[in-house]
């Protein structure tokens, strides 16, 4: 028998606030002052050095949520989400995340993004948005690979990984990005303080 794991409501609402927090503060200020985020970008991640880590910060905790998300639906049978299937064998997210982060791997072997050129910018941004990409889809299996069976499931596998996870990528997207973040939000509701005037 397989021990279910129950999510906490808590965790999960958390995590969904958070990342819908992020997406409606940036559309928001991008929406409302089209020109100045990517000032704002580049004055507090592109010039300090910061925007590959908050990239692959971001795309970590995004790609988590999202492949937690996908494997509790296939669990249900909600939606169109099925697990992979190669000649009977099932193949694990994990699988996908150690290529991904092997072709990352072997790219900064080769240097690519190390360069002071626009071509080589766009390059370790790509880069970092994979190397995030990849870095959840194996930590997400984690407990499979520490006890070399498929624990996905039963408490050994879940127990708080998630959370654990979840908030230590939200910590360092804000760690990483805060005052970015903090000047888009400032950004997003200046017309709220121009209407208390």
């Amino acid at each position: 028998m397989v021990a279910r794991t129950v999510l906490h409501p808590a965790g999960v609402a958390l995590a969904i606030f958070a990342v819908t927090a992020l997406v409606v503060l940036a559309f928001a200020a991008a929406v409302r002052h089209r020109h100045a985020v990517p000032a704002l970008y580049r004055r507090y991640l592109y010039r300090t050095g910061r925007e590959r880590r908050f990239i692959a910060a971001t795309s970590f905790y995004i790609s988590f949520a999202t492949v937690r998300l996908i494997a509790h639906a296939v669990r249900s049978g909600v939606g169109p989400f099925r697990d992979i299937e190669v000649g009977g064998r099932h193949i694990h997210h994990l699988v996908l995340g150690i290529l991904i982060l092997l072709a990352v791997g072997y790219g900064w072997l080769l240097e690519l993004g190390a360069g002071l050129q626009a071509k080589s910018h766009l390059s370790g941004r790509v880069m970092a948005l994979f190397y995030g990409i990849g870095a959840a889809l194996t930590l997400d299996e984690f407990a499979l690979w520490l006890n070399l069976e498929d624990v996905y499931w039963t408490r050994e596998g879940r127990a708080s990984i998630d959370a654990v996870l979840l908030f230590g990528a939200l910590l360092v997207i804000g760690v990483l990005g805060g005052r970015f973040l903090r000047a888009l939000a400032r950004e997003a509701f200046r017309p709220f303080a121009l209407l208390r005037r």
